[in-house]
């Protein structure tokens, strides 16, 4: 398949909302592959179509958990609950990083590369990559949400994620 260009903050195709696909044929299932390899190279963990210049309804997402990727043709968030603080960033925004109140949990309906309707129900950093992508849908960044964090603010917070998952740790009975 193709590497594409990733469009970035300041091009308007960022800026549109994405028409719905009409079909399954192979030029989309071609287009998603490349979406795919171009996902790798940049070493995201998704890439929605407008990223890429492609006004389509479509995301590709891979969060790197062992789990299979997700070609998502028409997605939607039909449920979401709880609520978690999310550090994000971009392919489309390069250098930055800002932290992001999302759902913790999203119950997304889409369609898969055969054309069958799946329902994923998705938790922590799963459903934060689908709420991220799923804005890129509909012309939203994720900068437009957050709080941005500074190199030292990010460093901060991630140190502080390092001791809570140390406390967990320490917390569980040892054998």
């Amino acid at each position: 398949m193709a590497i594409r260009e990733v469009r970035y903050e300041g091009d308007s195709v960022l800026r549109k909302v994405c028409k719905p696909v009409k079909a399954i044929d192979q030029k989309l299932i071609d287009l998603m592959m490349d979406m795919e390899d171009t996902m790798r190279e940049n070493e995201g963990v998704g890439l929605a179509a407008p990223q890429i210049g492609i006004l389509r309804r479509c995301v590709v997402i891979d969060p790197h958990d062992g789990s299979d990727t997700f070609y998502m043709v028409n997605p939607e968030i039909v449920d979401s609950e709880g609520e978690q603080d999310c550090v994000e960033g971009c392919l489309s925004v390069p250098n930055k990083r800002g932290l992001v109140k999302r759902p913790y949990r999203v119950v997304c309906r889409y369609f898969d590369l055969e054309g069958n309707e799946i329902e994923l129900d998705a938790e922590g950093f799963l459903a934060n990559i689908i709420c991220h992508e799923l804005d890129h849908l509909d012309g939203t960044l994720y900068i437009d949400k957050a709080k941005m964090l500074s190199d030292k603010e990010y460093a901060e917070y991630l140190s502080q994620l390092d001791d809570e998952y140390e406390e967990e740790a320490n917390e569980q009975p040892q054998e």
